[in-house]
């Protein structure tokens, strides 16, 4: 039975790309079910933080900045060249890679950063502000870019900002709101117990995670099956994902070296909290952390947003995308096991 869990927790991703291909037929009906899978996911990953752990960094908002004007500067230079290359007249091309950049952090990029040596609380807190920056952007964009039939751009923003919000900041916002109740409680009645994730519950993301993404890939399938689209826009939209992932990687390695973490070790938990990342070299563990932190992303929310507000095909990018950062993921946690 280890083996069996072993097996599958090491090829999760290829069996449910697999099981979504195949059935698609009937998986893509749950495509309903997103939301909440989304928002339950992200609830039980952010159970296991503490507040009181998370800094600002100055490489947070540089990062930021610069993952921002490449998702709007790439999605208006494609727009630009639609004179001279037709092809990119089918517009789904031009968002797909607006989503590869624009994608917010993924929640398990923390414990990958972890795993290489970096620092798991300050990919957290980038996590929480690529996820509420995400929140901003989107509804501002989105309308702009794919307006809505019989929508202003002020409705259409605000649905999208009641939708897109309540599934990203709600989870954060409940999870601390029970870590924090439950510690008043415990205080109230003479106890020193704090809040603690369940350690049997704490691999639920990573299923909730799973299911998604066969949700995700049926209903991407069936969309290219029964799509009228350009082979010549599926094939950009592919090849386009993979420099997106390796400059965003390698850009987000650049800042983080460039401007490290102000202090490190014990004042802020690390060796506690992640003893992987003990050298005292903040340059290169804020190199680990922002690199992956602009280049791991949650394409589970991608895929949805494209799905549900742009043009369907555009939600292959981010599906590209996930898996040639999931390659470049385990080349990394290879090439670190053998520096070990």
């Amino acid at each position: 039975m280890r083996r069996f869990l072993i097996f599958i927790s090491r090829y999760a991703l290829f069996i449910a790309v697999v099981a979504g291909a195949v059935g698609f037929p009937f998986f893509r009906l749950l495509t309903p079910a997103l939301p909440a899978m989304i928002f339950l996911m992200l609830f039980f990953t952010f159970c296991k933080v503490n507040p009181l752990d998370l800094r600002l960094r100055k490489w947070h908002g540089l990062v930021l900045l610069v993952q921002t004007a490449l998702a709007v500067g790439s999605y208006f230079l494609l727009r630009a060249l639609e004179p001279v290359v037709p092809v990119l007249r089918d517009r789904s091309v031009a968002e797909a890679l607006m989503l590869c950049f624009l994608q917010p952090t993924a929640t398990a990029a923390a414990i990958v950063a972890g795993r290489l040596g970096g620092s798991i609380q300050n990919l957290t807190m980038y996590t929480i502000l690529s996820n509420l920056a995400v929140v901003a952007v989107v509804p501002l964009l989105f309308p702009y870019i794919h307006p809505v039939t019989g929508f202003s751009f002020a409705v259409a923003a605000w649905t999208i900002l009641k939708k897109v919000g309540g599934i990203l900041v709600g989870p954060f916002a409940l999870a601390w709101v029970l870590r924090l109740g439950y510690d008043i409680v415990q205080r109230h009645k003479g106890s020193d117990q704090r809040f603690n994730f369940p350690r049997k519950w704490a691999r639920l993301p990573f299923y909730l995670w799973t299911a998604t993404i066969v949700i995700l890939t049926g209903d991407i399938v069936h969309t290219l099956v029964h799509g009228a689209y350009s082979g010549w826009s599926v094939v950009l939209i592919c090849l386009g994902a993979f420099p997106a992932c390796v400059v965003q990687f390698r850009i987000g390695r650049v800042i983080g070296f460039r401007f490290p973490a102000s202090s490190h070790g014990t004042d802020y938990r690390d060796a506690v909290i992640n003893p992987a990342a003990a050298p005292t070299t903040p340059g290169g563990i804020s190199r680990l952390t922002a690199g992956q932190a602009m280049g791991q992303k949650n394409t589970t929310l991608a895929i949805w947003m494209a799905q549900t507000y742009l043009f369907p095909l555009a939600a292959l990018g981010p599906a590209a995308y996930m898996i040639i950062q999931n390659l470049f993921i385990a080349r990394q946690l290879r090439n670190a096991a053998r520096e070990r």
